[in-house]
């Protein structure tokens, strides 16, 4: 008889293990050791609720808290790199031969500044060409206006045929016309002898030149270098799904990190974030323009960000160590129900605050939870719950090492 109670007593064991075999405090090492100490348990277990064994039904005590939501301000961090504000591709606007290259590589640049220098005879000699094609068309233009204006008092005393006046009518409109075809070949012209100098559109920093002296461009296909305006960044980084609803409202401000983890000063307002998670990274695209005054930071340059501003309602902080992870990567927790025996509860966690984690879904006001004291607690085990404290904590931990 004492056999088949043993018997049955390990036979809960077991299905205690396996319902709590899901939840793994640490290492898979750790899990191990805490079946084992289930199975251990609950033998005893069964000699102290055999007829006559001393002890029966003797809840142990457990440390736990009692959930309190609360409304928290949550910080995230991400990877990021930076942008410049405007990365400006420079080619020329017309063919012709590199006569000189007029900056330093990696220079700095201003607004208007000359990059280039393509040899413009060819188009001087076109914005002469068409500064004299549009003074004949001028001269042809007021020769046309002058019959017109001699056949009209003809026309009207009938000395010249009505087929005559709107031949020089349609003259000097022709010759008018043809004046302006020319004034557009000669601003034409002017532009094509302007664009022989390359310019930079921006302030920033010039790239290595793509092409040197002698070299022959074809016209804008061709990339010569590229300015980058620095006094600005972008700040580019990506938001994890699972932070985005968190993330979607609120003045969020971003503040800048360096490799190591130290704050460069740098502060700016979230100024985008995409409304589309790319499918190719699962996260949300978002970008911050950043003042650079200083010049501290560079394009490409891979840094870390710190979000803040975002506000987690009715939002749960729990210890570290109350929060256990099954082998399918959800987060569990042990709670205590109103009868005093352990039941394990699946939660969602946002994040870690200090030692603690934000847990967002999945517990209540009131509810407790175990802190400490596994070991001697698996599912369905009557206990003893008692608000933890440091002293508590530290005696269920020395009770655990003993078990």
């Amino acid at each position: 008889m004492h056999s088949n109670s043993l018997n049955s007593k390990q036979n809960q064991a077991s299905s205690y293990g396996r319902a709590f075999a899901g939840a793994t405090l640490l290492p898979a090492l750790l899990v191990t050791v805490l079946s084992s100490a289930l199975l251990l348990g609950c033998g005893q277990g069964a000699d102290a609720q055999a007829p006559g064994g001393p002890g029966a039904r003797q809840a142990a005590p457990v440390p736990v808290v009692e959930v309190k939501p609360e409304q928290l301000e949550l910080t995230y961090e991400y990877p990021a790199q930076i942008a410049g504000l405007r990365e400006v591709e420079i080619r020329a606007r017309v063919a012709g031969i590199i006569e000189r290259r007029l900056f330093e590589e990696g220079a700095r640049v201003k607004k208007g500044q000359s990059l280039y220098s393509l040899d413009n005879a060819p188009y001087q000699t076109a914005l002469a060409r068409a500064l004299a094609d549009e003074n004949a068309a001028r001269v042809r233009a007021a020769q046309a206006e002058r019959d017109y204006k001699r056949v009209m008092p003809l026309a009207e005393s009938k000395a010249v045929s009505q087929s005559e006046l709107d031949g020089a009518q349609s003259a000097f409109e022709i010759a008018k016309a043809d004046l302006l075809v020319a004034s557009a070949a000669v601003r034409t012209a002017r532009l094509n002898l302007e664009y022989a100098r390359v310019e930079s559109p921006v302030n920033g920093f010039a790239s290595r030149s793509l092409y040197s002296e002698g070299s022959f461009v074809s016209g804008p296909s061709e990339l010569l270098t590229t300015v980058t305006q620095i006094d600005q960044v972008y700040v580019n980084f990506g938001i994890p799904g699972k932070d985005h609803d968190q993330l979607r409202n609120g003045n969020l401000v971003v503040e800048v990190l360096g490799a190591d983890g130290q704050p460069l000063g740098l502060k700016a307002k979230l100024g985008f974030q995409d409304v589309r998670v790319n499918p190719a990274t699962g996260t949300v695209d978002a970008r911050a323009v950043l003042a650079n005054n200083k010049e501290v930071l560079s394009p490409g340059q891979f840094v870390r960000v710190r979000v803040s501003g975002a506000v987690q309602k009715d939002a749960v902080l729990l210890p570290q160590r109350a929060v256990l992870e099954n082998p399918a990567g959800g987060k569990i927790v042990m709670t205590v129900s109103p009868e005093n025996t352990v039941a394990p509860r699946p939660v969602q966690v946002a994040q870690w605050k200090g030692d603690q984690w934000v847990v967002t879904d999945g517990l209540k006001s009131g509810d407790k939870v175990i802190t400490d004291g596994f070991m001697k607690a698996p599912p369905g085990t009557l206990v003893q719950p008692v608000m933890a404290t440091a002293q508590a904590t530290a005696v269920a931990e020395q009770t655990e090492s003993k078990q």
